[in-house]
């Protein structure tokens, strides 16, 4: 760690750190926030980074790989150890990145002070750290809905969750997204009773509805019980030992002073950006009086704009920031974004489903203009060979056989769908596809079945 790096992690930061003003002041060391400082930093750019919490936001400590130890573990007390093992590994990793002779790491909590600087709880002084260009990359936090009983003891968000010590008898799911229904399948099979309740008729809303519902089914014969078009009003109705609440995620913008920036919300919470993640929602009062040398670009990344909450869309969304901030051209394509549920079997999904499709409300798809191309991981050689028969596959393509999307549930099911999503980023065809070689015998043949 650089010298001003490592006073700034000691919580008492002298004025003199903050000498000079940085091209790039990041707040928050998420995925998108320390994706966004390692890019800046090895194309020269200087860097000040500030994280209130610990280095890795929320997928890293209590989300994305937390929830994945789980889930490759075989039981509940094994899964608490690696997790305790996996996180402070990857967390040093972070630390590492962050370590650049480029990049200044501030341990404390940032607000704005203006449109171009923002103050920070570690500085000493309470100065504030001018910069060219800020970038907000806060992340989000749960979401939760307004329920009668909601301070009983029992209730927990996903974090919560994953601090438990003893396994739940029985475990109730309020949500059936993917967070919900991610924790369902890993406690089931952990030997927890588990019931999810969802106000929706089918769950998994963003994924094809013929997929999600043959994957719902797929966990109801493992003993899961789903309580489908169900409102909760009263916790005190629900029994259950644990009562995890798996509605949603909203931006974390709490505390960051927006007003002293001149940015207003949209009305779900999140910060507006145009295609280059620029803040949109600016007063006119944000261009201030300022010296131009110090007049900041205000950027939102990652969970905070309420666009794609995923790690991997806040990590390019990193990207593209700083390369605007650069006056760089990227050929990164953000209207094709894949996404993955870690359930048993795991599902995944890239680009519009069939009932989008039937709508004609996505480009080259009327009513006439698609065709669903089908596949079953029961008729592939190496799905039997791994006893991982349940699976099925939707592949879609519109007018001239360009393909439009990808929905499907089976093993390995993300990784299938990565190898569509790459193929749509080229523009392929389903006669391209299917002139394209497969190893034998893998899962990636049930692709290729699919367009024979």
């Amino acid at each position: 760690m650089n010298n001003s790096s490592a006073s700034a992690a000691s919580g008492s930061v002298p004025a003199a750190s903050t000498a000079g003003i940085p091209d790039i002041l990041i707040i928050g060391a998420g995925p998108g926030g320390y994706r966004a400082a390692e890019y800046a930093a090895k194309q020269g750019l200087k860097v000040v980074i500030i994280e209130a919490g610990e280095v890795g936001g929320t997928c890293l400590n209590v989300g994305c790989i937390p929830t994945k130890t789980y889930v490759h573990s075989a039981s509940f007390a094994e899964a608490r150890e690696r997790m305790d093992t996996v996180i402070p590994q990857l967390r040093s990793g972070v630390e590492g990145i962050l370590s650049h002779p480029n990049i200044t790491l501030i341990r404390g909590k940032a607000s704005f002070a203006s449109p171009c600087s923002v103050c920070c709880d570690a500085i000493a002084t309470n100065e504030p750290i001018a910069a060219k260009n800020i970038i907000i990359a806060t992340g989000s936090e749960t979401k939760w809905l307004p329920l009668k009983g909601l301070d009983d003891s029992r209730v927990v968000d996903s974090t919560g969750l994953l601090q438990l010590d003893t396994l739940p008898k029985r475990l109730a799911i309020i949500g059936a997204g993917v967070i919900g229904m991610e924790f369902a399948s890993v406690f089931n099979r952990f030997g927890s009773e588990v019931t999810v309740i969802e106000y929706l008729k089918e769950c998994l809303p963003a994924l094809d509805s013929d997929i999600a519902k043959r994957l719902r089914k797929t966990l109801e014969k493992r003993g899961i019980t789903f309580k489908m078009k169900t409102a909760v009003e009263n916790i005190a109705d629900i029994d259950a030992d644990v009562v995890l609440m798996a509605t949603g995620r909203k931006p974390r913008t709490e505390g960051l002073n927006l007003e002293a920036a001149g940015i207003t919300l949209a009305p779900n919470g999140a910060i507006p950006v145009d295609e280059n993640f620029c803040v949109t929602s600016l007063s006119a009062a944000s261009s201030g009086s300022v010296p131009a040398a110090s007049t900041a670009g205000l950027y939102a990344i990652g969970d905070v704009n309420g666009r794609q909450m995923l790690a991997h869309a806040a990590e390019m969304q990193a990207v593209r920031a700083v390369n605007h901030i650069m006056g760089k051209k990227d050929g990164i394509r953000f209207d094709i974004m894949p996404a993955a549920i870690f359930t048993e079997p795991e599902a995944a999904c890239v680009g519009p489903t069939e009932d989008q499709l039937k709508n004609a409300t996505v480009p080259d798809a009327s009513p006439a203009g698609y065709t669903c191309h089908k596949a079953f991981w029961r008729a592939n050689g190496k799905a039997l060979a791994m006893n991982e028969t349940e699976g099925m596959l939707k592949l879609f393509s519109g007018d001239g056989g360009r393909i439009l999307g990808c929905h499907a549930y089976g093993a390995h099911s993300a990784d299938i769908v990565q190898e569509v999503s790459t193929l749509m980023c080229k523009h392929t065809t389903i006669d391209e596809l299917r002139d394209m070689v497969h190893i034998h015998p893998t899962l990636g043949e049930i692709l290729r079945g699919a367009v024979e």
